[in-house]
């Protein structure tokens, strides 16, 4: 008897550990996928900045804004 709260604590922390281990990996997929997404972010605002001077330039030509 004196065995098993001992046993019931190492299962305990076992699954506890394994529970862990399956948080850590978890974390690092979101940070993986946030990497991605900051990437991706970073390379449409760029696209929406040279849209944005290419339409000041188009306005120019057609004289619809101030040179």
């Amino acid at each position: 008897m004196s065995d098993n709260p001992d046993n019931m604590i190492l299962t305990l922390l076992r699954a506890i550990r394994g529970d862990i281990a399956e948080v850590k990996a978890d974390i690092a997929e979101v940070k993986e996928r946030l990497g991605i997404l900051e990437t991706q972010y970073a390379s449409l605002s760029r696209r929406v900045d040279r849209i944005g001077g290419d339409m000041e330039r188009v306005k120019r030509r057609l004289e619809l804004a101030d040179a």
